[in-house]
């Protein structure tokens, strides 16, 4: 098996365009067509890892955290990215980063936060913006379906919950082919009118050039009228952060001591009591601060994330309790599932869990 057949598995889990513009997600470091040897999934990919990596005989690190962040200039090892990056190499080790391509999916970090927590009915937080994109074409009666088809196929047409989702009307359609065309319908220079059929479909953006290609295989005109808009609409299935409910709820310190216990948390900074029961609850793993307002618009009862400042927790302005249980903390299990799920797809395979902790912040 090749890296990038593993690779492929990984944009399965968590398309590379569901990443935040900011971020650096993909292969960082290594050849992806070199046969794979073994996979060390871990959080960040600190020197030490790379060195258990050597020691499993894992060739390829899929880490959560991106080592390469920022641009490097140099690589002389001065510092703790240079000092993997230049061992990854050595050993011929690819380095695959996932980060907000997993955050942003609707089973990824911040739902693995709701299910460790028992959170139910969970909702994302800030859905994403400017993600969809809709396809309008036209063609005959008798070629429809296979368009259409072609376009499910090719990942347009859902929305939410359903699949398989477009729109169709029927026209009249009308065209005069020059000397160079070879219309399906009428002769050169004759001018046509024929009924049509108008389908509309929206898709993912990422999905654009493949959504194109399935639309031109399909279709039997010589030549394809299409139109693509970029829609305002949010996608209420990808984004930051999570909304969830507890079936009862329960006081704020009991449910502090909860949240402690199952993330395993050092310690918790919270904000003051509100004295209201905590029944809704939003959550955003890792350095979440830009959400807070998010939060308390969406009604929840708490916020869960961490890096908070000093003057950011009195932003819950007694709306709700705020609490930074940890940076690491809140993406304890991320590097679990993805290994759960690399271990369902590929069988028969070393799929390992990185036995490293790689938490730089400690508790006395």
């Amino acid at each position: 098996m090749k890296i990038k057949e593993i690779l492929t598995v990984l944009e399965e889990m968590a398309p590379l365009a569901y990443a935040e513009d900011f971020d650096n997600v993909g292969l960082l470091v290594g050849n992806q067509n070199l046969d794979a040897t073994g996979v060390l999934v871990c959080h960040d990919a600190l020197e030490n890892v790379i060195d258990e990596a050597i020691a499993k005989n894992c060739n390829l690190v899929v880490c959560f955290h991106p080592i390469l962040f920022a641009g490097l200039k140099k690589i002389t090892g001065k510092n703790y990215v240079e000092r993997a990056v230049i061992k990854a190499i050595r050993n011929d080790i690819a380095i695959f980063a996932i980060h907000t391509a997993l955050d942003n999916h609707q089973d990824g970090v911040n739902k693995i936060f709701c299910d460790a927590l028992g959170l139910k009915n969970t909702s994302v937080l800030i859905p994403k913006q400017n993600f969809i994109r809709k396809l309008i074409t036209f063609t005959t009666p008798e070629n429809a379906e296979q368009v259409r088809q072609a376009l499910f196929n090719a990942g347009a047409g859902n929305i939410g919950n359903y699949d398989d989702c477009s729109f169709s009307s029927t026209g009249i359609g009308s065209y005069r082919g020059n000397e160079k065309s070879n219309p399906v319908i009428g002769k050169q220079f004759e001018n046509v009118q024929t009924n049509e059929v108008k389908i509309e479909v929206t898709f993912e953006k990422y999905l654009e050039s493949k959504i194109l290609k399935a639309l031109f295989d399909s279709h039997i005109y010589e030549e394809v009228a299409y139109e693509i808009y970029e829609l305002q609409n949010t996608h209420q299935n990808i984004g930051l952060g999570m909304l969830g409910i507890f079936e009862e709820p329960m006081e704020e310190e009991v449910f502090l001591q909860l949240v402690k216990d199952k993330m395993i948390a050092g310690g918790i900074r919270h904000s003051a009591f509100t004295n209201k029961k905590i029944k809704k609850v939003a959550v955003l793993g890792g350095s979440g601060s830009y959400a807070i307002k998010n939060a308390i618009m969406a009604g929840a009862d708490a916020f869960l994330t961490a890096d908070l400042k000093y003057h950011q927790f009195y932003e819950a302005e007694n709306q709700l309790l705020l609490a930074d249980i940890g940076h690491f903390e809140s993406e304890r299990y991320t590097k679990n599932y993805i290994v759960d799920f690399l271990r369902k797809k590929i069988l028969n395979f070393a799929i390992i869990l990185s036995e490293e902790n790689t938490n730089p912040v400690k508790y006395l």
